[in-house]
């Protein structure tokens, strides 16, 4: 049936690790970088030494063991298939939530608090604050399917999002989101208004107000510079998946190392993984977990598929006023950041504000414990409404 929700478990042929083992053994390699940095993006030593653990080292096995451990489904929406993991908390007064991922993210993401929002009890928290979890995969990511049309935009995906809520069975729920899943998880707040009670934001886009730039604060300013450094120096991705996603997806779908280096680069750019004085990214997330997450887009072979999201939706962003409860938690080395005044001027109910100490973009990914406190005291006002 087209609406029916049909149970869905990873499986890769084992013919497919070994294609990937052999391709990554004969890998072609650059000259190496002129600077003794990541400036000119993922050193060559890195490169390798990551790559020679891939080859050697790393199992897929446990991860696909690990995604499999929760409930996976596959469900049609506007003629794409979904996929989605769902773990209802036993608690029957649990808040149910739609958790979505960005660019260069996956589900992978969030497989370290699933157990933590289903269960708080089990993980130092109260049973009150319970959540019954959605994690899909957008459209073009991960087991998703590819859309193949134009029109899967940010707005389109959110709609979906209120469909897939629907037929779960979930009339009334909240939204979280980074990244894509913070600007999807805002669209849910203009057009699934009635069900959609409420989002949350670790990347909330907003637009600096013109009336504060004779008075910048600190924030504001150091905000502002930001900004400036991503533009200059941050965003050739962008530029590139916005305009020419399928030249670039030549490369990326042929070559591991290259889809690898890809994603791998945007880590180390956006994760709080300083240590002594020194980004260490391995420091915040495990060769493992990084490898997890490029097997996604390595083994679904959705490289041009992914990039296609900004080509809809990175060049016409909406700043239209949100006016459900949000609430906001801004991480220090996020690449957007922006003030609480700022903030108050798009979202007209904002419920919750807290800027931490630690963490970047992959919030979830690099402070788990941190994300899923900030998710409990959020909407913690919206169980009692």
């Amino acid at each position: 049936m087209k609406n029916s929700i049909r149970p869905f478990q990873i499986n890769i042929p084992e013919s497919e690790l070994n294609q990937l083992s052999d391709r990554l053994k004969s890998t072609r390699w650059p000259d190496a970088e002129t600077v003794s940095s990541w400036d000119q993006g993922i050193p060559l030593d890195y490169a390798k030494s990551l790559a020679n653990y891939w080859i050697n080292e790393y199992d897929w096995r446990r991860c696909e063991k690990m995604l499999n451990q929760w409930p996976n489904y596959m469900t049609s929406i506007e003629d794409i298939d979904i996929h989605f993991i769902h773990k209802p908390s036993p608690h029957p007064d649990a808040l149910p939530i739609i958790i979505s991922h960005g660019w260069p993210g996956s589900v992978i993401e969030f497989c370290k608090v699933i157990d933590a929002l289903t269960e708080p009890e089990k993980y130092g928290g109260d049973a009150k604050d319970a959540f019954s979890v959605v994690i899909p995969s957008l459209p073009g990511y991960g087991f998703s399917d590819k859309p193949q049309t134009p029109g899967t935009s940010v707005e389109k995906i959110g709609r979906m999002w209120g469909q897939l809520m629907k037929r779960i069975g979930y009339k009334e729920y909240v939204a979280q989101g980074g990244d894509w899943g913070a600007i999807i998880s805002q669209s849910m707040g203009i057009t699934e208004v009635g069900n959609c009670k409420a989002i949350h934001l670790n990347m909330p886009i907003v637009m600096p107000d013109p009336e504060t730039m004779n008075e910048l604060s600190e924030k504001e300013q150091s905000a502002l510079d930001a900004m400036n450094y991503y533009n200059e120096w941050d965003s050739g991705y962008s530029k590139q998946q916005s305009t020419r996603p399928q030249t670039v997806a030549y490369g990326l779908s042929d070559s591991p190392v290259g889809q690898m280096s890809w994603i791998i680069e945007k880590f180390y750019s956006w994760t709080d993984c300083v240590q002594d004085g020194e980004k260490k990214l391995e420091s915040v997330l495990t060769k493992d977990e990084l490898l997890d997450n490029v097997m996604i887009f390595w083994l679904t072979n959705s490289s041009a598929s992914s990039a296609r999201l900004y080509w809809e939706s990175f060049n016409n962003p909406n700043f239209d006023p949100i006016n459900i409860p949000t609430g906001c938690s801004q991480f220090p080395k996020e690449i957007f950041q922006c003030s609480r005044r700022w903030a108050e001027k798009r979202f007209s109910n904002l419920i919750y504000w807290n800027e931490l100490d630690r963490g970047g973009h992959f919030a979830a990914f690099e402070r788990p414990d941190t994300f899923v406190e900030e998710l409990r005291n959020c909407f913690r006002s919206i169980r009692l409404s």
